[in-house]
C-alpha cells in the first residue's frame, strides 16, 4: 500500500528519470490513486512523455492531465508547414494506409480523421506525427471499419488476453456485442488496463473497445 505523499514521490520520479523530462518542471498531486499533472513543456512529445510515465506508476487509477505545450517561437511553424510535414510522416509510414486519413490543423493542433480497417494503424497514424515540431497536440478521429465479416468469438478474447505474462485476467470480464468488445472488472495497475485494452482490439472482426476496467488498488492513510 502507499500513501498519497508515497504515489506522488514515485510519480515525480518516473518522470524525472524519463530523459526527455528531466529538465521540465511538471508538478504532481496525487488523492487515492487520482493524480494531477500540470506544468509547460515547450512540444507535445514531452508532455505524452509525462503522461505514459505516470500510468505506469503502481498505484496510479486515474490521471487529470493539465500540462500546456508552449512552442518557442524559434520552433512555430504555420498551419500549411505542420500539414505538409503531418502528411508527409503518414506517407511515409508502412503501417498506414495516407490515402484514407485526413488531416487538419488549426493553431498547432492537428485532427486525423477517416477510417482504417485496424486500430494499430490508427495507432501509428497518431505516433507519427507525436513527435514533428510546432504540434501542441492531436486528436486522433479516426474511426475502425474491419475489412472482414468474421463473427467476434468471446472466447478467442479470453484467451487472448489469458496469454499474456503481463495482465492478471482472474478479476476481467469480456463480454461482445457485434463488432464491439466490452472490458469490465479490476486490474491491479493503469498498465494492465491498457494493455488488456491492446490485446482485445487485435481481435479480427473488431471496430470498438468499451475499455470499463478499474485500477483497485488499496491505499493507506496519510
Amino acid at each position: 500500500m502507499k500513501t498519497n505523499a508515497e504515489l506522488q514521490r514515485d510519480v515525480q520520479d518516473a518522470i524525472k528519470w524519463e530523459p526527455l523530462l528531466n529538465a521540465a518542471e511538471i508538478g504532481v498531486t496525487a488523492k487515492d490513486g487520482i493524480v494531477s499533472l500540470t506544468g509547460v513543456v515547450d512540444n507535445y512529445a514531452k508532455k505524452l512523455e509525462a503522461e505514459n510515465a505516470a500510468k505506469r506508476v503502481i498505484g496510479v487509477k486515474a490521471l487529470v492531465e493539465k500540462i500546456e505545450v508552449k512552442i518557442p517561437n524559434s520552433w512555430t511553424k504555420t498551419n500549411a508547414e505542420i500539414a505538409k510535414e503531418v502528411t508527409n510522416a503518414l506517407e511515409s509510414n508502412w503501417s498506414v494506409p495516407s490515402d484514407k486519413v485526413k488531416v487538419e490543423v488549426e493553431d498547432g493542433w492537428v485532427t486525423l480523421e477517416g477510417e482504417l480497417p485496424w486500430n494499430y494503424q490508427k495507432e501509428a497514424a497518431k505516433s507519427a506525427v507525436n513527435y514533428l515540431t510546432g504540434v501542441k497536440g492531436v486528436f486522433n478521429n479516426i474511426t475502425i471499419k474491419s475489412d472482414t465479416q468474421d463473427a467476434i468469438e468471446k472466447e478467442n478474447v479470453v484467451d487472448a488476453i489469458a496469454r499474456s505474462w503481463s495482465v492478471d485476467d482472474s478479476d476481467i470480464n469480456v463480454s461482445v456485442s457485434g463488432t464491439t468488445v466490452t472490458l469490465s472488472g479490476t486490474v491491479d495497475s493503469w498498465y494492465q488496463k491498457e494493455e488488456a485494452d491492446r490485446i482485445a482490439w487485435k481481435t479480427p472482426g473488431i471496430c470498438n473497445v468499451k475499455n470499463e476496467l478499474a485500477v483497485d488498488y488499496e491505499y493507506a492513510f496519510d
